[in-house]
């Protein structure tokens, strides 16, 4: 039977959906089947957008419809046969799963103070704990997102967990844990305190607010208006509103009055203030927007728009039908979304649930036990918290990539690494800003630097002095962002470098054959990548760097291949691949492998080494059984090296495509330093998955 925890709250704009995304992020880490469950949709008219983007989650795999108990109509009609209802289309979820989070209602019907009794009966019959999510801000009927709502003190939050306590009793309704949301941060441990003092028994965790997640983005406030953009980059509609500033005023009152993150509302017919707004967003001097929203029926005139595509701006320009009162209390009252689509969030979101809350503590408490099997989402995560125990510095020589910013945001969210990035430090925080970034941790370093590009000159002509380099093109060549990143490694000043994103294999690795160089013993620089299963994760060698190798260079690849294996906690047991197994075939490429076979096991008489040897009979016990049945790796291989690049490229990819395996690299390996190529393809979670596998190799280093 599945695990589960109920989250429920006392009332509305809680916050429970960070709740319940850490509640689940958290469960992924440790078991592969990860459900969700919904007993009362918050909507009827539209998808639930709360289960949707817990759906969304990686450790998730079930369909929307089936995740949905009743609707809150069907609560009024029939409460007893509701909560049947619930009850069994639960139970369906559950036969499926390892454990269930499951998310109580919003208070989004008509107020009815005997919610949170409900959502208690539910949770008793389910069986499943209660996770009680407590509000730490005060709720004063219609909520201002955009507006102040006061922290509640301690006195206020164990009067409130007095009461939801009690009335989680008396229908009997077991507690595992209580977390009291957007708390004053400041007063945090106290609140903790109070509000134990009615759940003795159970834990009890404070996040404090976090503006980030309340705000809405220019999107939600575009649909909260009933606006069109009619200017400015689609994109940047992802940017979060941290404020509201009216235009109502001479621009010489309102300039001073802006600040960082504001939407401002001006009249549409105030072109003089339009571009003054525009011209302070741009200068650097004042602080930079989230968008601007004109309201009224008034077209831009031409001249007008003339003027702003010269400024070439980018800011978001949203017009709205109303007039300036009824636009700036729909621009106030609008929530913002914890949605899959806003990374930047999302990640958030995750950190500070893992900032605040005991994950360990909290398994424990829900009873579910760390699984053998290892999915790729489980793998994920370990990559993650191995390269967060002992941070390194990674340098990113792509700063004027989007994808680069956003991964590097997520990365400094969790901790995962610290970071250098290069790009001109201006232009790079500027287009953060931008996208609604946080790279305020990250050093942003010019490739230009005249202090660096001198140090970086000399060591490399000294190393390259025996092929004719001088310092004058030295000087000009370490200016390239490959070359600059990987003297930052080579001095020390970066622990390891991650670039590829805007630039070809060869542009990223060639300085790193140059100047950093490979290991003592290694005589080639290979790659492997780490193909995470459904229930395992296996390493595939040379996959990316090695068209054709020697038997002395599959050698190599073997032995490095195990040692990055080792290095990522996996026990290596490798296989040699051919086209048939043990002594039964011949031919030129079969010996190849015999003898690398051989040399690989001269130079590493430790490790289980099989070869020539099938894939099927290396990866399958039955087929092994027959084939090779006194082997050590036949059947158990983790560590598969491929006689040629054509061979080992078209089976990662195939593997990859046709048994949904997640494949994270490539993973250089041979040098004495860790850099690695992204594909130019290469996604937001590649980027951050390459850094911390940088990273973790930085460790192994010393």
């Amino acid at each position: 039977m599945a695990r589960s925890i109920y989250i429920t709250s006392a009332e509305g704009h809680s916050g429970k959906s960070t709740i319940a995304l850490g509640v689940l992020d958290s469960l992924s880490r440790v078991t592969p089947r990860v459900g969700v469950f919904r007993p009362i949709a918050r909507s009827t008219n539209e998808r639930d957008y709360v289960l949707e983007m817990l759906l969304d989650h990686d450790g998730v795999d079930l369909p929307y419809d089936d995740c949905v108990g009743v609707t809150y109509d069907d609560v009024r009609a029939d409460p007893e046969g509701a909560l049947a209802e619930i009850v069994a289309r639960y139970k369906r979820v559950e036969g499926r799963c390892d454990a269930v989070v499951v998310l109580g209602s919003d208070y989004t019907d008509v107020g009815s103070p005997a919610e949170l009794a409900y959502n208690a009966r539910i949770a008793a019959n389910l069986g499943t704990p209660v996770l009680l999510v407590l509000g730490g801000r005060q709720q004063h009927g219609q909520v201002e997102a955009l507006g102040s709502q006061m922290p509640r003190s301690p006195q206020q939050m164990g009067q409130i967990a007095s009461l939801a306590v009690a009335e989680l009793v008396r229908a009997r309704a077991e507690i595992a844990a209580t977390i009291v949301n957007r708390a004053d941060g400041e007063r945090a441990a106290d609140i903790a305190s109070a509000v134990r003092e009615h759940t003795p028994s159970s834990p009890v965790w404070a996040l404090p607010e976090d503006r980030l997640l309340v705000a809405p983005t220019m999107g939600d406030i575009l649909r909260a208006v009933d606006g069109e953009l009619v200017k400015g980059e689609e994109e940047l509609l992802g940017r979060e509103a941290l404020g509201v500033t009216v235009a109502a005023m001479s621009m010489v009152n309102v300039l001073p009055r802006l600040s960082e993150g504001d939407v401002v509302i001006i009249p549409a017919d105030r072109g003089d203030a339009l571009l003054a707004t525009l011209t302070a967003n741009s200068s650097g001097t004042f602080p930079s927007l989230a968008g601007i929203v004109l309201n009224g029926d008034f077209e831009i005139p031409e001249v007008m728009q003339r003027l702003i595509e010269g400024l070439a701006s980018r800011i978001p320009i949203i017009r709205a039908p109303g007039d300036t009162y009824d636009t700036a209390v729909r621009v106030m009252s609008t929530r913002g979304r914890l949605a899959a689509s806003s990374a930047q969030r999302y990640a958030r979101a995750l950190s500070l649930f893992d900032q605040n809350v005991d994950i360990d503590e909290l398994t424990r408490v829900l009873g579910v036990a760390r699984a053998t099997v290892v999915t790729p989402l489980m793998f994920q995560y370990q990559l993650l918290e191995r390269a967060r125990s002992d941070r390194r510095r990674i340098v990113l020589p792509e700063g004027d990539d989007d994808r680069i910013l956003r991964a590097a945001a997520i990365l400094l969210e969790r901790g995962v690494a610290d970071l250098t990035i290069l790009g001109e430090p201006f232009e790079v925080r500027a287009r953060a800003i931008e996208l609604g970034l946080d790279i305020g941790a990250a050093e942003v370093l010019s490739p230009f630097d005249p202090v660096h590009v001198d140090r970086f000159a000399t060591e490399y002509a000294k190393l390259r002095a025996h092929k004719g380099m001088t310092y004058e093109k030295a000087a000009d060549l370490v200016t390239d962002v490959s070359y600059f990143g990987t003297m930052m490694v080579h001095l020390g000043e970066a622990d390891g470098m991650v670039s590829g994103a805007a630039h070809t294999t060869a542009h990223t690795i060639r300085p790193s054959f140059e100047v950093i160089k490979t290991r003592p013993g290694v005589s080639v620089v290979s790659s492997v990548f780490l193909m995470a299963l459904a229930d395992r994760v296996l390493v595939y060698g040379d996959c990316a760097v090695i068209p054709d190798p020697t038997s002395e260079q599959l050698a190599d690849i073997a032995v490095s291949s195990a040692a990055t294996a080792r290095r990522f906690a996996i026990e290596p047991r490798v296989a040699m691949l051919s086209y048939s197994t043990g002594e039964s075939g011949s031919g030129a490429e079969v010996e190849k492998v015999r003898e690398a076979t051989a040399l690989a096991r001269e130079r590493a008489p430790e490790l289980p080494i099989e070869g020539p040897i099938q894939y099927d009979a290396a990866a399958d016990a039955a087929v092994a059984r027959a084939k090779m049945p006194e082997s050590a790796v036949a059947g158990r291989a983790t560590v598969f090296v491929f006689p040629d690049l054509n061979t080992g490229n078209n089976t990662y990819k195939a593997v990859q495509r046709s048994a949904g395996a997640v494949a994270i690299g490539p993973v250089l390996q041979g040098l004495n330093k860790p850099i690695n190529d992204l594909s130019r393809g290469a996604l937001v979670d590649d980027i951050v998955n390459t850094v911390a596998i940088t990273a973790i190799q930085a460790q192994a280093e010393g």
